[in-house]
C-alpha cells in the first residue's frame, strides 16, 4: 500500500533510501524541452527545460523518466548547443526559462548553465525541492535566478525522511524555506496534494511552518499516472472541493493561497 498520512505504514517507505545519486557525478543531462508555456512562469511567456536526476524518491511522482536512472538512460537527450541555439532563435518571443527536474540543484554545472541563459537576456525561474540551500543561496545572491518555486512535500518528518536520499535532512529543507521567506526574490511554495498521504491537519501544520505575510502557496492535485511507485496509479485523487476547502481554511496564514491545475 502507498504511504499514509497517519496510522500503520506512515514511516515505512516502499522505496528505500540510497547513499549516492550516481547522476550527480556525471554531466548535466537535458532530458526534455517544452518550447512554450504561458502558465509555468507567472507573468511571462517561457520555455521549460527538464534536467534529469533527482535526490528525492517521491512514490507519487509522475516524472519517473527524469528520476529513475534506468529510465533516464533511455530518455532522449538535448545537447547544450541545441538548447542554446533554440534560445537564440526565440529571443524577442520568449521572456523566461523555467529550470525543472528532477532536481536541478544536484547539477554542479547549474550556475554556469544559468549564466549562459542570463547572458542571452532571459529571466530564469528555478523549480526545486529545497534540498540544497547553499546552492539556492548562491544562485539568488549572484542574481542568477529571478523566481523560485519550492515544493513542500508534507508536514510530517517521517514521510520526508523516506523521500530524501542519505545526507539530506529536513533541516536543509527548512533552511531553504526560511531563506526564501526572509529574502527579496520573488517566490512561491507549492504542494502536490495526494490522497492517502495528506490530510487537512497536515496543511494546518504546513501553514504554521511556511506561512507568512509575503508567502504565496499553491495546491495542485495529484495525477495517478506513470508514478514511481505503481501502487499510486490506483489512488483516486481528491476532489477539487477538498483542495478548495483546505485553501480557505489556511488562507489567513498567507498572502495568497490558490488551487492550481496540475
Amino acid at each position: 500500500m502507498p504511504l499514509r498520512a497517519s496510522g500503520p505504514g506512515t514511516t515505512k517507505s516502499l522505496l528505500p533510501r540510497f547513499k549516492i545519486h550516481w547522476l550527480a557525478l556525471l554531466s548535466m543531462i537535458i532530458a526534455g524541452l517544452q518550447k512554450t508555456t504561458l502558465i509555468d512562469y507567472p507573468g511571462k511567456i517561457a520555455c521549460v527545460v527538464f534536467l534529469a536526476g533527482c535526490n528525492f524518491r517521491c512514490p507519487w511522482c509522475y516524472s519517473s523518466e527524469l528520476v529513475l536512472p534506468l529510465k533516464i538512460v533511455k530518455q532522449p537527450r538535448i545537447t547544450e548547443q541545441e538548447f542554446f541555439d533554440f534560445l537564440r532563435q526565440r529571443k524577442g518571443l520568449l521572456e523566461g526559462v523555467v529550470l525543472c527536474g528532477g532536481e536541478p540543484t544536484i547539477n554542479k554545472e547549474l550556475p554556469q548553465f544559468i549564466e549562459k541563459i542570463k547572458n542571452l537576456g532571459f529571466a530564469v525561474k528555478l523549480d526545486t525541492n529545497g534540498s540544497n540551500p547553499e546552492i539556492l543561496k548562491n544562485l539568488v545572491q549572484r542574481n542568477l535566478v529571478d523566481y523560485v518555486a519550492m515544493d513542500i512535500k508534507t508536514s510530517q518528518k517521517a514521510i520526508y525522511d523516506n523521500l530524501m536520499t542519505e545526507g539530506i535532512t529536513l533541516d536543509k529543507i527548512k533552511e531553504s524555506a526560511e531563506f526564501l521567506k526572509k529574502g527579496t526574490i520573488d517566490f512561491e511554495f507549492r504542494t502536490t496534494v495526494v490522497n492517502t498521504v495528506h490530510t487537512k491537519e497536515d496543511f494546518q501544520e504546513i501553514a504554521k511552518w511556511i506561512g507568512g505575510p509575503n508567502v504565496k502557496y499553491y495546491l495542485q492535485n495529484f495525477r495517478p499516472e506513470k508514478t514511481i511507485d505503481p501502487a499510486f496509479e490506483k489512488i483516486q485523487p481528491f476532489k477539487t472541493v477538498f483542495l478548495e476547502e483546505v485553501a480557505k481554511e489556511i488562507s489567513l496564514h498567507f498572502k495568497l493561497v490558490q488551487v492550481r491545475n496540475s
